[in-house]
């Protein structure tokens, strides 16, 4: 029924879509729409974007073509002098009456219009109920139509999870092909290769005959110095190859599919279009090198790049529905949906993933995409649930449940974390920032593969010694998060034994404890894999592969809680008669549990670096199951982001957008500076006048020759040069196509044929060659400011409406223009920055 409705749905509206109105894309010089494949170099609005230190044009992706309602071919001929030769229709071409393919439709680089892409849609909706009416077919097709962003939202659910199944799967797998394989059957991981073993141990229950590493393949033995160094090479060995096999087929294949993903999704959320960043082929790509980044034990993660998958999945489902085809607003509300459906699957959290995609990465987010948002993060959580990929019955390696409560007076370590947290985050933001920019500037930025070997090497050198840095970072944080219990054998849990029975605890619960010679160990070695962790991760963030900065950033947090949540549980049994631990902390009693310091740490160093505040007070409830928890987590946050802006406001990825010169308004900064329109617009003073068009008074060789001799994105229409008075805005993709068109199906169309953008075209002479009526290609409302309107109040039309261009007039008269990109100039000259980095770097 779903494959009937959908076909139905595809059959009524492939006609109507063809020629609905939109905004096209600016900056080409060239005079024939052949010409608009190739941006010139100096245009403005089409540089090539450099991604990552890769400069990449995309324009030929198949993943988003750039004519969405058919081809243009079927006009066309070999050149424009073929439209000239008497075959041609001889009645006038009207866009408006006759609409073009390509025009309304956006390239490469470019950002799209909402306001006018909303009106489409509008259109649309309205069309499709008025039909609804009059026969039971269009009903069916209305019904259709409303079903089908549900039903797009359930396979975006359901391909995202399996693919995050898969990918935990494989991750799991190969991280532990690093140190041993199993052989019964080489696919099964260590956990899984021990499960049906039955001469485990308890105190060795990771250790089974079936499992053997490869010192014990090579040598026979797992014992001595000898097998230690066989281990250790082929440890080394393994990872260098999976992070040589990550990097040269992101190089090769997907150079997009590189980093963490979330700066491109948030800037392609606020309207910008990145062609192929979303494609078939960086979805294959990023998948298949995001599992062999992980597991060469890089300081990385797999939950950012995991929100770009779950957007190229629903970028590439959107294309088997024509109303998210053809639309990219509504393109955008899917692609929001998918950035929450990343983290639910991520970390096993439906409700933080809805939050998250609200609270850090979309730009228009709608109630109906609330829902939708929800449906589907649901979806794929239930998918996830049901591939089971960590045989836990969890979504995620280190979901933890905590049942001791906490006091009143824990509230200042948890606070003193969050003041870690804030500085670690800024900290980390600067070095990283710092990092990057040597990378760019430098040869380094040259060698991609060179500089992920050479990371990967030093990361496995210094790693594999200790055990905390040998392990993977979900592993690490399991590690830390975990409460000891009585079964537990792992060195946190090394406290010395309790002799007096009052003091043992009851049931499988401990009482605090005196820590014991392995404790000891462990914390050594917790504080040797912080300041790693801390290190490594500034220069492994933002390398030519996969890479995500939410495991690593807890994983710091979750060590700095660990070590001050014993440090706390010490304090409390030798000194349980002070007067903070008085009353609520008897000796034997369980009053500490180091395990909930960890998750706080965790939260405040993940919100130090993204900013993060709601949704990662979800995401933490989600991941332990204890509404009990959220006060210590809500004070940790909060604090860690106060600490941080203090040093500055921008989180990690609003500060790589700025260092990638990304046109990217950010919502949450404010503008204070007291300047006006006039002050932003151009042209300045010292500029040429500005280039209009008029609405009767030119000809098609006029025309071209002002398109060719500028690289602006549009032009207004006016009244008369003289007078100034505003009719329209026209882009010069639409002014190029229709042009280019009606020589090829126009009869007699000439360079000396005047244009004619008003509903009738004047009278004519005899002899005069037909007119070219463009009416149907000027938008007649464009947005418009006043010279003296305050550059605060034009920076929030330009957020909240979503504008490229905004002219400005006085008294009605025609002044200037401001668009985005002289906005963003502007700002940056405010902050000290160099205008010039904005629209690319």
């Amino acid at each position: 029924m779903f494959q009937f409705l959908t076909s139905l749905y595809r059959k009524y509206t492939s006609d109507w879509d063809i020629g609905s109105e939109g905004m096209d894309n600016p900056g080409y010089r060239t005079g024939s729409f052949d010409g608009l494949h190739n941006a010139c170099d100096d245009d403005d609005d089409d540089e090539m974007v450099d991604i990552a230190g890769a400069t990449l044009d995309f324009s030929t992706a198949d993943d988003d073509p750039p004519l969405s309602s058919g081809g243009y071919e079927k006009y066309s001929g070999s050149s424009r002098a073929a439209g000239m030769n008497g075959s041609a229709p001889t009645r006038l071409v009207d866009p408006l009456e006759d609409p073009l393919p390509g025009v309304g439709t956006y390239e490469d680089f470019n950002t799209i219009d909402w306001v006018r892409e909303k009106s489409k849609d509008r259109d649309r909706h309205r069309e499709i109920a008025n039909k609804s009416r009059q026969s039971t077919w269009a009903l069916l097709r209305s019904i259709s139509d409303a079903f089908s962003g549900w039903l797009l939202m359930l396979l975006v659910g359901l391909k995202t999870g399996a693919i995050a199944g898969g990918i935990d799967i494989a991750a799991h797998w190969l991280t532990d092909m690093k140190e041993g394989v199993c052989l019964i059957g080489f696919w099964f991981n260590h956990e899984h290769c021990c499960w049906t073993s039955n001469e485990t141990t308890f105190q060795e229950r990771d250790r089974c005959p079936q499992w053997q590493s490869w010192a014990e393949l090579i040598t026979g033995t797992s014992e001595g110095a000898f097998a230690y160094i066989v281990n250790y090479l082929m440890y080394l060995f393994w990872a260098l190859l999976f992070a040589f096999l990550a990097v040269s087929l992101v190089r090769a294949f997907a150079p997009y599919a590189c980093g963490s993903g979330i700066p491109e999704i948030k800037t392609i959320l606020s309207g910008f279009i990145i062609r192929g960043y979303l494609g078939k082929w960086t979805l294959i790509i990023k998948t298949i090198t995001l599992v062999l980044a992980v597991s060469s034990g890089l300081s990385l993660g797999k939950e950012g790049p995991l929100v770009h998958v779950a957007c190229c999945c629903a970028n590439i489902l959107c294309h088997r529905f024509a109303k998210y085809r053809k639309n990219e607003a509504k393109r955008r509300e899917v692609l929001s949906a998918a950035a929450a459906v990343g983290v639910s699957v991520a970390f096993g959290a439906p409700i933080g993933g809805v939050l998250f995609s609200l609270e850090e990465v979309s730009y228009y987010f709608p109630l109906k995409t609330l829902w939708r948002s929800f449906f589907a993060a649901l979806v794929a959580a239930f998918t996830l649930r049901s591939i089971n990929p960590f045989g836990n019955s969890r979504l995620v390696l280190f979901y933890v449940e905590f049942h001791a409560p906490w006091h009143l007076v824990e509230l200042g370590p948890f606070i003193l974390l969050g003041i870690f947290g804030g500085l670690w985050g800024a900290m980390f933001i600067k070095a990283n920032i710092y990092w990057c920019k040597i990378r760019k500037s430098t040869c380094l930025g040259r060698y991609p593969v060179t500089e992920v070997l050479v990371v990967t090497a030093l990361t496995g050198l210094l790693a594999y010694p200790n055990s905390y840095t040998r392990m993977s970072g979900p592993e690490l944080i399991s590690e830390l998060f975990n409460d000891c219990s009585l079964l537990d054998s792992s060195q946190l849990c090394g406290y010395s034994p309790v002799t007096n029975t009052t003091e043992a605890g009851v049931g499988n619960t401990l009482g605090d404890r005196p820590a014991g010679p392995g404790l000891y160990t462990a914390l050594w070695q917790l504080a040797l894999a912080l300041v790693f962790k801390m290190l490594i991760t500034v220069i492994t963030f933002g390398m030519k592969v996969p890479s995500g900065l939410f495991i690593p950033s807890m994983a710091v947090g979750a060590i700095a809680g660990r070590l001050l949540g014993v440090g706390m549980e010490q304090l409390a049994y030798y000194h349980h008669d002070w007067v903070i631990f008085k009353g609520w902390c008897s000796p034997g009693a369980d009053c500490i549990t180091p395990g909930l310091y960890a998750m706080v740490g965790a939260a405040a160093c993940l919100g130090g670096v993204t900013r993060m505040t709601v949704s990662l007070v979800v995401i933490m409830f989600e991941l332990t199951g204890g509404l009990e928890y959220i006060v210590p987590l809500m004070a940790a946050t909060m604090t860690s982001k106060w600490v941080a802006d203090a040093f500055g406001r921008e989180g990690i990825y609003e500060a790589h957008i700025r260092l990638n010169g990304y046109p990217f308004l950010e919502p949450k900064e404010e503008f204070e500076h007291n300047s006006l329109a006039v002050d932003v617009m151009r042209p300045r003073r010292a500029d040429p006048s500005l280039a209009v068009l008029t609405q009767d008074g030119m000809t098609v060789g006029e025309v071209e020759a002002l398109v060719e001799s500028t690289d602006y994105s549009g032009f207004p229409v006016v009244v008369s040069a003289e007078s100034q008075r505003l009719v329209g805005f026209v882009l010069r993709r639409d002014l190029l196509i229709s042009i280019d068109n009606a020589r090829k199906r126009q009869e007699g169309v000439v360079s000396a044929s005047q244009v004619v953008f008003t509903d009738h075209a004047p009278s004519l002479p005899a002899d005069a060659p037909p007119p070219l009526r463009l009416r149907g290609i000027v938008d007649l409302s464009p947005f418009t400011v006043t010279d003296h309107t305050p550059m605060d109040i034009t920076v929030d039309i330009f957020r909240k409406l979503g504008l490229r261009q905004c002219l400005v007039t006085h008294n009605g008269r025609l002044l200037g223009i401001i668009t985005k990109k002289d906005i963003l100039k502007h700002m940056a000259q405010i902050a000290n920055r160099d205008p010039d980095s904005i629209l690319f770097n």
